[in-house]
């Protein structure tokens, strides 16, 4: 898998936060922000099946 660069420019007070949150877990922010973009992402194609799945057999 290869990679691509995203920049951001977010304001002084969201990058301060992020800093917070990923020093928490010991990560850079960074790696936080992409860490928190793939569950995300994850959990929304969790749901979509989920919601395919009801579709399919009928929700309980």
């Amino acid at each position: 898998m290869g990679s691509t660069v995203l920049s951001v420019r977010i304001d002084e007070e969201l990058f301060d936060r992020l800093r917070q949150h990923a020093a928490k877990r010991g990560m850079s922010v960074q790696d936080y922000v992409v860490r928190t973009l793939i569950r995300d992402d994850f959990d929304e194609r969790f749901k979509t099946s989920v919601e395919k799945t009801e579709k399919f057999y009928g929700a309980a």
